[in-house]
């Protein structure tokens, strides 16, 4: 069970499938190796709300600085933050999936990938505004997801899973 207060309302979703957490794994398994050595990809780590501790979001996969690893806290803030990853759920509604996006971009979060693995699509959005990002760019499976060079540079999206199918191989 995952719990998120996303501007003042509680959000409670199932644990993840196997084959979402298997989308998340394959995603910080590509990334790793070429993030800066500055960096590291973590998963359950929550960025807050600036200035609201009690209101954050707990991102599938988090980018941010590699000395997290030797903090007691269990938030990131929402600066610190290079990119946060969210691989969309089988359920999620468009309506929810809006909001988290412009609860990120109020954040401040400089960097957010949505992976839909309910139509094999990716969006990245950049340049975060008060309640919106300025800039995004989507794509399909397949292609290419164009990274800053610090964090790997174009991240793969060649074999990810899809929900409802068997995964190939």
């Amino acid at each position: 069970m995952s719990v998120e207060i996303i501007g003042g309302t509680l959000l409670m979703s199932p644990s993840p499938s196997g084959k979402h957490a298997g989308i998340i794994i394959d995603l910080r398994d590509a990334i790793r190796p070429g993030l800066a050595a500055s960096y590291e990809a973590f998963e359950n780590v929550s960025v807050p709300m600036p200035g609201d501790s009690d209101d954050y979001a707990t991102p599938d996969l988090t980018i941010g600085p590699r000395a997290f690893r030797d903090d007691d806290g269990w938030l990131l803030d929402a600066d610190a933050v290079e990119l946060a990853v969210e691989v969309i759920s089988p359920n999620e509604r468009l309506k929810g999936i809006n909001e988290k996006t412009a609860w990120y971009a109020a954040a401040g979060v400089s960097l957010l990938l949505q992976i839909d693995p309910r139509t094999g699509t990716w969006s990245l959005f950049g340049r975060p505004g008060e309640d919106q990002y300025r800039s995004v760019v989507h794509g399909k499976y397949g292609e290419e997801v164009p990274l800053p060079a610090e964090l790997g540079g174009d991240l793969s999206t060649v074999g990810l899973n899809l929900y409802g199918t068997q995964p190939s191989g």
